[in-house]
């Protein structure tokens, strides 16, 4: 199997992105949600469009994102039968404290990285350019 893409390091805008967990996974995306601190809301999102291949923990915190190795990227063109255009790779602490490290690859059609404020609780007067987390919704009236 010819492997001959070349896969760069993703490139996150400027901010404090240690507390990394998913929002939304299904057939037609994976993603994943980044800020300081996840508890009112996020700032960042990387959205993978059609995610072929994800070996990542629910939440981590601290990745540091790389290029994937050639062994990398071999294996998930082997899992998948042909290279995939995204394949993302990192190294990441599985718990806060960081006690335990794992990598973690992500392979898929797309990716978009976006910056935006997302609020993870219910606000009646949330401002322009702010939405709400998919399972955030309106108190019962």
């Amino acid at each position: 199997m010819d492997v001959a893409g070349t896969h760069a390091a993703i490139e996150l805008p400027e901010g404090s992105w240690w507390d990394w967990d998913v929002v939304t996974w299904d057939g037609g995306e994976l993603r994943l949600a980044a800020d300081s601190d996840l508890t009112y809301h996020h700032g960042l999102e990387l959205r993978f469009g059609e995610p072929l291949f994800v070996s990542c923990p629910s939440a981590f915190q601290d990745p540091i994102f790389r290029a994937p190795s050639f062994d990398e990227v071999l294996k998930v063109t082997r899992q998948l039968g042909c290279e995939p255009t995204v394949v993302v790779a990192f190294e990441a602490e599985a718990e806060a404290g960081g006690q335990e490290t794992v990598s973690c690859l992500i392979a898929a059609a797309r990716l978009d990285i976006v910056q935006e404020v997302v609020l993870r609780y219910w606000r009646h007067d949330a401002g322009p350019g702010q939405r709400f987390a998919p399972w955030v919704t309106p108190p019962a009236q």
